[in-house]
C-alpha cells in the first residue's frame, strides 16, 4: 500500500493526532489553538479538511474520539485549563457540547472511559487536580474530581480495562479504577468506591527520576494479571504489573530510551506496547516468553 500524504494546514506545531473508531477521520491537535478534522478515507489528494474546531485560546494538546455508541463526540484539552467535547450532527456540522472549565491551568492529558462503564472523560492538569466529567442520563455533565492527586502537576491519566482480571467479556462487575503521572515523577492508581475517587496505591519508583510524561493500563483480555506501562521524561519506561487484587504493583525498567519518553500506548490486544521518544523515534516493543522485552520493529519517520 502506497503511503499517503495529508496536508493539515495548521499554523503551528502538532501535539496529538487520534484516529476515529471506524478508520475514516484524523482528529489533529495544535498550538495554533484549533483542532482539525480530516477524511483519511477520501481516494482525492490532499486529503479533504472536514472541518476546524475554534474554541480553544491556547494550545491544544490532546484530542480524543468516543466510543460511536455515545454518537459522533470528540474531546480536546488545552494549555487554556478548558476541556471541550464537540458533537457533529447528522449535516457534518460540529458544535460545543460541552465546555469543561474548572482547572485553573493547563489540562495535559484527557481519555475516554472504555465505553462499557459510560460516557466519561478523565482529565489531568498542572493545578494538580484529576477531574472526571460523565454524560447523565438527562444529558447534563456531572464533575468528580480528584484533588490534588499530584500536587506539583498531573500530566497524564489512563483508564483501567472495564473487564475484571481473568473474567470473560461481559461477566462479573465492571471496573473503575484510572492511573495518573505527575510532574513529580510519580504514578497513582485510583478507585471509584461508594461515589468517590480514593486513592490505591502510589506507584514510587527510583527508576524515574523526572515528570512522568505518559501511562497506558493494558487491555487485560483475560490475563491474570493487570499491566501498567509508564513513560517519563528521564527516557526510561517502566513496566508495572500486578497479581490479583491484594498483591502489590512491581515495577521493572522495561529500557532507558536516552531522551525524553513522551507516549506510550498498547494494541488492542496489550501485547505490543508502542514508545514514542525523543526526536521522532518510534518503536514497538513485546514482552518474551522470559520476561525481558525486545524490540519488534523500528518506525522510519
Amino acid at each position: 500500500m502506497a503511503s499517503k500524504k495529508i496536508e493539515l494546514d495548521h499554523k503551528d506545531m502538532v501535539h496529538d493526532s487520534a484516529i476515529d473508531y471506524y478508520g475514516k477521520r484524523l482528529a489533529t491537535a495544535s498550538s495554533d489553538s484549533t483542532v482539525k478534522i480530516v477524511s483519511i478515507s477520501a481516494t482525492t489528494a490532499p486529503s479533504p479538511v472536514l472541518a476546524t474546531l475554534t474554541g480553544h485560546y491556547g494550545p491544544v494538546w490532546r484530542v480524543a474520539w468516543a466510543h460511536p455508541k455515545f454518537g459522533t463526540l470528540l474531546a480536546s484539552c488545552s494549555y487554556d485549563g478548558r476541556v471541550i467535547i464537540w458533537k457533529e450532527d447528522a449535516h457534518g456540522h460540529w458544535s460545543q457540547a460541552h465546555v469543561y472549565a474548572d482547572h485553573k491551568s493547563s489540562v495535559n492529558s484527557i481519555v475516554w472511559a472504555p465505553y462499557e462503564v459510560g460516557l466519561s472523560l478523565a482529565c489531568a492538569s498542572s493545578d494538580g487536580r484529576v477531574s472526571v466529567i460523565t454524560m447523565q442520563a438527562d444529558g447534563g455533565w456531572d464533575t468528580a474530581t480528584i484533588e490534588r492527586a499530584h500536587p506539583v502537576g498531573a500530566t497524564a491519566i489512563s483508564w483501567a480495562p472495564a473487564t475484571a482480571l481473568g473474567s470473560l467479556s461481559g461477566s462479573g462487575e465492571l471496573v473503575y479504577k484510572l492511573v495518573s503521572g505527575g510532574f513529580d515523577a510519580v504514578a497513582k492508581v485510583w478507585g471509584f468506591d461508594n461515589g468517590s475517587w480514593k486513592l490505591e496505591s502510589t506507584l514510587i519508583s527510583d527508576m524515574h527520576t523526572d515528570c512522568v510524561r505518559d501511562v497506558a493500563w493494558a487491555p487485560v483480555l483475560g490475563l491474570a494479571k493487570s499491566t501498567i506501562a509508564s513513560a517519563s521524561q528521564d527516557g526510561k519506561v517502566v513496566i508495572w504489573t500486578k497479581g490479583k487484587d491484594g498483591d502489590k504493583w512491581e515495577g521493572k525498567l522495561m529500557r532507558d530510551f536516552g531522551s525524553p519518553v513522551w507516549r506510550v500506548s498498547w494494541s488492542l490486544t496489550g501485547n505490543i506496547l508502542s514508545v514514542a521518544a525523543g526526536e521522532n523515534n518510534i518503536t514497538l516493543w513485546k514482552e518474551g516468553s522470559d520476561g525481558q522485552w525486545e524490540e519488534v520493529m523500528k518506525v522510519e519517520p
